[in-house]
Order: structure tokens, then sequence, then C-alpha cells
């Protein structure tokens, strides 16, 4: 892709006034930023319901490309990648949506357009149930699937998660930004997105110097459905940023799953209203993920669930940690007491036990004194 091409794809979107729809319009109806520019002063004859506004707009491209020189020397000092829509690495999936951002912003490694690729998103306020959910989906995926792009907005809660869990089992992770690439919000993610850009990266449509301001999230939230095979919402109250992404995935016609709760959890009446709506497929587990999905014949399926997939994750356990173990698999986050008796064993040797077993990562100590299984 030319320098000049790029230059005036990005001074397309100041031009527009930030109207990314009618900046992908242009785009499309002429063909290139390049070919909009050269017939700016008879703009009328190609696009023939151009307002006025917009051809006095399109007629002096003189600020929009002073600006998209600044920018272009930003990316080039900070190693960014800009994909415009006739790009060969620009994320196809994405160009198909009719509202797709005429140019992207991209510091990363992964590929935007493997084979699979799958969104993770909801509440910013993300439970212990909704972390284990996440965690235990990424595991399991990992196992059957060894190749996913995880996609999310590097939020708090579900999208944090989500990059996180990617990263500890060997997953590339994409975050989609509601800012430009000279900050990272929140900046307690810092840390995070780093990672990330060295085993996956990070993705914007804005130039550098964009706040994240409100609207921009919803911008950003079709970039993350668009990108993707299916979006899986994870946990969300009744109204919130992961349910208008799943919105959107499926006015995309892609796959939309999502986790159910308990009744009446605040953080579950999203899921599960739009389970019950029809406006998702139930999802308990990876296994189902891939099923449906189609990317894992039943044959191979099975022989993965008759490995035991989560059994197989944790450590070698001996018989009275296995006992533990199955125990909070049948009802979990028990209390010393209540376990002692369901295992017959000592609160004493228990305690020693527990111990053990949160060393290596397989329960944790909740307040009260009761135990959860991850």
């Amino acid at each position: 892709m030319d320098t000049q091409e790029i230059l005036y794809t990005m001074a397309l979107t100041r031009i527009s006034n930030f109207n990314f729809a009618q900046a992908l319009h242009l785009y499309r109806t002429v063909g290139s930023a390049t070919q909009l520019y050269e017939y700016r002063h008879e703009i009328g004859d190609i696009i023939h319901d151009c307002s006025p506004r917009l051809k006095e707009a399109l007629s002096d491209w003189a600020e929009p490309l002073r600006r998209a020189e600044a920018e272009l020397q930003f990316v080039e000092r900070h190693q960014i990648q800009v994909l415009t829509l006739n790009s060969p690495a620009y994320p196809q999936r994405l160009k198909e949506c009719p509202d797709a951002p005429v140019v992207l912003y991209y510091r990363g490694t992964a590929d935007l357009n493997q084979a699979k690729i799958v969104a993770i998103v909801g509440t910013r306020h993300c439970t212990t149930y909704g972390q284990d959910l996440i965690r235990r989906l990424i595991s399991e995926l990992r196992t059957y699937c060894p190749q996913v792009l995880i996609v999310s907005g590097l939020a708090y809660g579900v999208d944090i998660t989500a990059h996180q869990q990617a990263l500890e089992y060997g997953y590339e992770t994409v975050g989609v930004l509601a800012h430009g690439l000279d900050t990272i919000y929140p900046h307690g993610h810092r840390t995070t997105a780093s990672e990330m850009v060295k085993r996956g990266g990070l993705l914007t449509e804005f130039m550098s110097q964009t706040n994240a301001d409100k609207p921009n999230f919803v911008r950003r939230n079709r970039i993350v459905a668009g990108i993707s095979d299916a979006t899986i919402l994870v946990e969300s109250a009744l109204k919130g940023g992961g349910l208008i992404t799943t919105e959107i995935a499926q006015s995309y016609d892609r796959a939309v799953f999502a986790f159910p709760g308990a009744v009446g959890a605040v953080y579950s009446e999203g899921c599960n209203c739009l389970i019950r709506d029809n406006g998702a497929s139930l999802l308990t587990s990876a296994a189902d993920l891939v099923r449906a999905m189609g990317w894992e014949d039943d044959a191979q399926l099975q022989r993965a669930q008759e490995k035991g997939i989560e059994r197989h994750l944790f450590p070698e356990l001996s018989e009275e940690e296995q006992m533990v173990v199955d125990c909070l698999q049948e009802t979990n986050d028990l209390q010393l007491n209540i376990l002692s008796v369901k295992t017959s064993i000592p609160i004493g040797r228990l305690t020693a036990l527990l111990f053990q077993l949160e060393m290596k990562g397989v329960i944790r100590p909740l307040a009260g004194g009761t135990y959860h299984l991850f």
C-alpha cells in the first residue's frame, strides 16, 4: 500500500467529521481515497446524493492532510501498521460489515485474518463465577483448538480477564481500543497491553490524541464483533456494552453465545434474558462452542473428552486431594467443617490438604472460611 493512499485515507476520516459510515460510503463508491482526492472538485458527478456541505468539505483537504501527515510520522516512530480497506492485512471479516472502518491502526504480531477468531465480552464487574468461566473456557478451548485468536476490549472485568487468561494459556489476544495508540485506558492495564503487543496486538480506528470518550466505546464494539467468527457473552447486567456487542454481532450474522447464570444474579440477568429471547446460544463449555462452530469432528471431540480436559489441566493429585476436588466439583464454595464431613477427612489433615491444593493453584480460600474450586 503506497504512502499516498494511506495519507488520503487517514485524511478522509477527518473530512467526514468522524462520520465513519459516510467515509465508508465515499470510499466504496469511488474505489480509493486517492481517487476521491483526485475527483474532489467533481464529486457531485460521481456521488449524486452528495450534500452541499459534504461537497464543500471535500473541496479542501489541506488541514486534514496536515493532520494525516503528523499521524503518519507518529505511526512510523512507534512501528504501527496503518491498514486501509484495500490493504491485504485488513481484517477481511470486518471488511464484510456495512459499517467497517476505512482505516485501522494496529500494533502487534497476530494475524487478523487467521482461521478462528473469538470475541469474549461482558460486564466490567466480573464476579468470581465469571472469572472461572473464562479460565475454564480458554483452557478447554486450547486443548481442542491450539490456534484461536481471542479478541476483547481491554476494559475492566471480563475483557481484561479474557486477555490475561488467553496469554496464560498460550493464545494470542488482540485488544480493540476506544482511543488512539498513544495511550492505554485503563492505565492499570498497561502491563498486560505491553505483553499483548508481543503476543497478539492492539487495534483501533482512532488517531493518536483521541480521548476514550463514551461514544468511542460503542464504535469500538462493532470492531470487536466484526473481526470475530463468534462473540461470547460471559456476564452482563440487563444493560451494558457486552449486550451491545452481541446485538451488533447478530446484525452481522455472526454466531453469538452466552453463559447462563443464577436466576436473579445481577450480572447474569443479561445473559439469561439473551438466551431466553433466542439472541444467543447457551454455552456451558468449550465443547459446546467447538461443536456449534464446526471446528472439530465428533470423533476428535470425543477423544478430547475421554482424555478428561479439566483434570488433565490440573497438577497430579494425591488420592485425598482428589477427594476434596471431587467434593467441590459437586458443590463449590464449601466451608472447612462441611468439607470434613463430606470427605470424612479430619479437619487437621484437611487443613494441610487445602493448603497444598491452594499452592497448586487448584482452589482458592474465600471470605467466611469457604473454599472455591477453580
